[in-house]
């Protein structure tokens, strides 16, 4: 249910003692019915009712000159009610003294027996101005559950020091209540903001054998931290908490009512649920292979049976899947899946090597090519050698100089800066053994190589697999190369290029996708309402980069990431997946990297250059990512630093405002404490400092995620292209004479079964699918003006500049797409890059960038 303030002609009447102010409130029906019981956290429909009532209270900015202590607040009385379609509206006069002064808050008190979502409140005629709207956008629970008044302050901003006398207290309280007392198991209806390690990815009571390692607050498993829910320790591992229904998020951090719709915890996790618990004796069954790259194409055109769903679950089921696929028929469980784009233009796009490596600039996991460095070359492992073997790479001269046309030798190429490389050799490496001991999946560490030609296209070069020593066997490592000259070469490159774009896949979805966005914001959303009042500037340049991300990082615990979860079951790193990510955050997250810039300067995939356009000069200049990405970069930055000066002229006002100092210390100390001491963590002295945080955080939320998100369903969805595992080793590796005949006889069948299975791939392309989905309520990058941005005519210009900006930034990206020179986003079968284009509509569309981390 939502409940929206709405604006009235008001009637105003004054003299020398006081006057009247009316407002209205609307209470919003959801087709008649509304969600309730959620105390106990039980969702029910019932019938609302008419006979509720919000109770209002004016609140002044100053204080009694006579007391010097704030005003008596000025109740509202309700007089009328009226029902307009879904909404009840509440009509309410306030009779106020002439000299109560300025309007800076209102109190809210809800005496229903249920929650009610408030919109907004407008106020009419108030001496200071003819309509004062208030934003609120949050739940109001029933005083009986909740009896402190809610505060929602006027679309001023103010920094602390700014602040309206009458107006202090109650700023630093509603502060301390969003913290908690860090006691007890948080309640669904709440609002307290604490932090966490991430104790409940397993779930050992069930079956020991669902216990994770704890991340967070170690030295070998560093991580960020998530939302505290306090629930008791779990029986079987007492470092861990005990699994329930309960996956808290605070009460404003909810979907929307059109996302709830479209996308609620319930019919997501029931409905995969239903699926895993309807599949999982079948997971296991190596025979599930597809026969036939034919038998893949029926998935589009035929779909895919799927078990009989005992009892209700075939209705959970129908909940999630029509919303993404076309059922050919609701009584026989048959899912026919959209065609992804690439494969709409070209049957064999996942065949070719140029395609391999382009989508390393213009696909779904732009992050992880880097330059080969002469400081690198010959490449070698910094790993133990004791324990991983001897650090030399495999990969020589003798098997890169015969392929790159027109330079003699490695060092010049490296020099002219034309090697580049995915390295997922020391990150993998040791879980390699670890993940072998598991039935259905293998792994390697692995290098691939990259060529830069004259036409500034990569070529792939080499692939090095590597199994390090385990008791019974030495190292093994071999490079493949591209071979099309010879039947069996060419096929083991095809399986060299499987494995590596597993690695790939679990490094996007693991670090690019869910590290570096998903979970190192929860950290950022949780400060900032811990330290920085709602009426402060900052919060409300950050709010809109903040919506929802803590809403579907629960659900992510809930069913994607957790222990016999989605990426367990389908991907190669099993349950050591999240340790992976764990490892990387130890070893490679940093703050300042996060910047779009310094990326590409850390990666060596540009150089800093002042005279160049964005301060940075490519190295590949036709990388798609980064050319769409740096316009984009900059007109946040612009946006950030034209607000950032108009409320901070000076440098002074940044180390006197005490709630952004504690804001990003507590981000640095607290959300990412284990790597507090780190010598990058950017200082906070200077406005200059506090345009870079943000514009990062903001980078980070909106099109770093964008990027990594939304074409999923493009590049994986045809998942020979992107497999998530690989259940068999290389041909090569150690083959016993069957092994390696029955490769030689029938290299597609082997190949297929080295594929994921029917049931993990049919599993990922669901969950493709779903993410890759724009809500119908998208809250697009720079489309439409917070309330109180437009409050500000400064800041209002700002935005309306920001806005042309994002309407230019599409312009120039549709004119890229359409030339014909850039052969990296332009070409006969080739899907043009647009998942930096700023707006998109509903749906799996493979463009737009929210605000925010929503999905």
């Amino acid at each position: 249910m939502k409940a929206v303030m709405a604006s009235s002609s008001g009637n105003t009447s004054t003299n020398n003692k006081s006057y009247y102010v009316k407002g209205i409130a609307t209470i919003k029906q959801s087709g008649g019915v509304f969600l309730t019981n959620l105390i106990s956290g039980c969702l029910q429909g019932i019938e609302y009712w008419v006979g509720s009532t919000l109770v209002l209270e004016l609140v002044s900015n100053d204080l009694d000159p006579e007391t010097n202590s704030e005003r008596k607040t000025i109740k509202g009385n309700v007089e009328k009610r009226r029902k307009r379609k879904n909404e009840v509206e509440f009509e309410a006069t306030f009779k106020l003294p002439a000299d109560f002064g300025n309007v800076g808050a209102v109190l809210v008190e809800n005496e229903e027996h249920n929650e009610v979502f408030l919109k907004s409140i407008v106020l009419h005629g108030l001496l200071d101005s003819p309509m004062q709207f208030i934003t609120c956008d949050s739940w109001i629970q029933p005083n009986h559950i909740t009896p402190i008044k809610r505060v929602f302050f006027t679309h001023k901003s103010y920094l602390p020091s700014q602040t309206p006398s009458g107006l202090r207290r109650m700023r630093e309280e509603g502060l301390v209540q969003l913290r908690g007392n860090g006691e007890g198991e948080r309640k669904s209806y709440e609002r307290i903001y604490d932090y966490d390690v991430y104790n409940d990815l397993g779930d050992p009571d069930t079956n020991i054998q669902l216990k994770r390692t704890v991340l967070g607050a170690t030295k070998s498993h560093p991580y960020p931290r998530r939302c505290r829910t306090g629930r008791p320790n779990s029986h079987a591992d007492p470092s861990s908490e005990k699994i329930s229904s309960s996956f808290y998020v605070p009460r404003d951090e909810a979907f929307s009512e059109i996302k709830q719709t479209q996308f609620t915890t319930t019919t997501i996790s029931s409905g995969l649920t239903a699926i895993l618990e309807s599949l999982d004796a079948l997971l296991t069954d190596q025979n599930l292979s597809f026969l036939s790259f034919e038998d893949i194409d029926t998935l589009y055109k035929q779909g895919f049976h799927v078990p009989t769903i005992q009892g209700n679950r075939l209705t959970l089921l129908q909940k999630l899947i029509p919303k993404f696929i076309k059922a050919a028929n609701d009584t026989q469980n048959v899912f026919r899946f959209d065609t992804p784009e690439p494969l709409k233009r070209d049957k064999f796009f996942w065949l070719s090597d140029e395609e391999f490596a382009r989508e390393t600039l213009a696909g779904v996991n732009p992050y992880s090519i880097q330059l080969v460095k002469a400081s690198e070359w010959p490449l070698r492992s910094k790993l133990e050698p004791q324990i991983y073997g001897p650090p030399e790479s495999a990969i020589t001269r003798e098997v890169i100089e015969p392929q790159i046309i027109g330079y003699g030798t490695v060092e010049e190429a490296i020099e002219e800066k034309k090697l580049f490389m995915l390295d997922y050799h020391d990150l993998f490496l040791p879980y390699v053994n670890k993940v072998r001991e598991i039935k259905g999946t293998t792994l390697y560490g692995s290098r691939t190589l990259f060529f830069l030609t004259k036409q500034g296209i990569l070529k792939p070069l080499a692939i090095e697999l590597t199994r390090p020593p385990t008791n019974e066997k030495p190292i093994w490592k071999q490079v493949f190369a591209p071979a099309a000259s010879h039947p069996t070469s060419l096929w083991l490159w095809r399986f060299a290029k499987a494995h590596v774009l597993t690695h790939d896949s679990a490094y996007h979805e693991l670090i690019s996708h869910w590290l570096r966005t998903h979970c190192a914001a929860e950290p950022f959303v949780i400060a900032t309402n811990r330290q920085l009042s709602a009426m402060h500037p900052i919060y409300r340049l950050l709010h809109p980069h903040l919506r929802y991300t803590m809403e579907i990082n629960s659900l992510a615990r809930r069913v994607l990431i957790n222990s016999n979860g989605i990426i367990e079951l389908s991907f190669s790193t099993n349950k050591y997946s999240m340790e992976l990510s764990s490892a990387a955050y130890d070893k490679l997250w940093r703050f300042d990297l996060q910047a779009l810039p310094t990326d590409l300067i850390e990666r060596g995939m540009a150089v800093a250059d002042p005279s160049s356009p964005h301060g940075i000069k490519l190295t590949i200049e036709d990388y798609p990512f980064a050319n769409d990405g740096l316009l984009i970069w900059d007109a946040i930055k612009q946006w950030v630093t034209d607000y950032v000066n108009h409320y901070y002229p000076n440098q002074s006002m940044i180390e006197s405002d005490k709630e952004v100092q504690d804001w990003w210390s507590e981000i640095r100390r607290v959300g990412h404490g284990d790597k507090s001491e780190e010598p990058w963590w950017p200082n906070l002295k200077t406005p200059n400092d506090l345009i870079d945080i943000i514009t990062t955080i903001a980078w980070v939320t909106s099109a770093h995620h964008a990027s990594v998100n939304f074409g999923q369903y493009s590049f994986g969805g045809y998942f020979p292209n992107r497999p998530t595992i690989c259940r068999n080793k290389m041909p090569t590796e150690d083959p016993s004479v069957e092994e390696w005949e029955n490769f030689v006889r029938k290299p597609e069948e082997a190949l297929l079964e080295c594929f994921p299975s029917q049931i993990q791939a049919t599993l990922v392309m669901v969950v493709l699918n779903l993410l890759s989905y724009h809500s119908p309520d998208e809250e697009y990058i720079g489309q439409y003006m917070e309330p109180y941005w437009g409050e500000n005519a400064t800041i209002k210009e700002a935005f309306e500049r920001f806005n042309s900006k994002m309407k230019e930034i599409e312009g120039i990206i549709e004119s890229r797409n359409g030339n014909s020179d850039l052969k990296n986003r332009h070409g006969a079968g080739l899907v043009p890059y647009e998942v930096m284009k700023p707006f998109s509509g509903p749906g799996v569309t493979g463009k737009g960038v929210p605000y925010s981390i929503s999905i």
